[in-house]
């Protein structure tokens, strides 16, 4: 396949930034996305030209590092992928590409495609963690958990922190990803001594740290490669009203 690509070219948080047009030939479909972005960087070095700076790691799906909107799409247009596994054949010859980094006021860019995603980490450390004694592993059935509980915890804690929520919100949010973190502990007995101070504590550092409100528009749960879905954020706020109410009558 032969494609043009138009990326997002900045050289540091300061520079203005603009979108720079690159063709590329002879695209196997079964390339990955980010093989494509190699092949296109080996050329730029060979041509003496400074390579397209993009985030990535395990490159299977898992560390969310690979953030980049493809055409207007939080790692592009296949659901339930990351960009990394992504596959040029969702592409047709001849496509033009548009490739830019999260727009977040909490993701500010580092270059090119790669932004600082520290918010998140604020966030975590405001509360994302247990104080109860974890040791060996305990008897499978000494303590109970429902399996309702234990399939919404499994389900919030596949969260790979990847930004997409953020990038496919309007309002810039990061709520499902709070919520994610929030929920995989907050449904089993090891989370419960500080249910309640993590909540508000993590949902303080969300807004400390740029990320916009909430309205329940659900383009993040659409964008999340993991299918966290929305009602995680219900749970998160469910928790947060009852945090309030306890923290204003004590």
């Amino acid at each position: 396949m032969n494609l043009t690509l138009r990326i997002w070219r900045q050289h540091g948080p300061e520079d203005k930034g603009r979108m720079v047009t690159y063709p590329v030939q002879d695209v196997s479909p079964d390339m990955s996305f980010l093989e494509m972005l190699d092949v296109l960087n080996e050329r730029l070095i060979l041509d003496g030209e400074e390579p397209v700076a993009f985030d990535h790691d395990c490159r299977e799906g898992i560390c969310g590092m690979c953030s980049l909107m493809i055409n207007g799409e939080a790692h592009g247009p296949q659901r339930g992928t990351t960009a990394c596994q992504l596959h040029m054949r969702q592409f047709s010859d001849g496509d033009t590409i548009d490739i830019e980094p999260w727009r977040a006021r909490a993701f500010p860019v580092v270059k090119d495609l790669v932004v600082n995603r520290n918010a998140f980490d604020q966030i975590i450390a405001a509360g994302g963690y247990v104080t109860a004694p974890t040791g060996s592993a305990p008897e499978a059935h000494s303590v109970p958990v429902p399996k309702a509980d234990a399939d919404a915890a499994f389900e919030s804690a596949a969260c790979i922190g990847c930004g997409a929520c953020v990038a496919a919100c309007p309002n810039g949010s990061g709520m499902l990803f709070t919520a994610a973190k929030i929920t995989q502990l907050s449904l089993l007995p090891q989370g419960q001594p500080e249910r309640y101070t993590r909540v508000i504590g993590m949902v303080d550092a969300h807004d400390e740290a740029g990320f916009g409100g909430c309205t329940n528009i659900g383009e993040c749960a659409s964008a999340c490669p993991k299918g966290i879905p929305l009602n995680t954020i219900g749970r998160l706020n469910r928790d947060y009203l009852k945090a309030t109410a306890k923290r204003a009558g004590s």
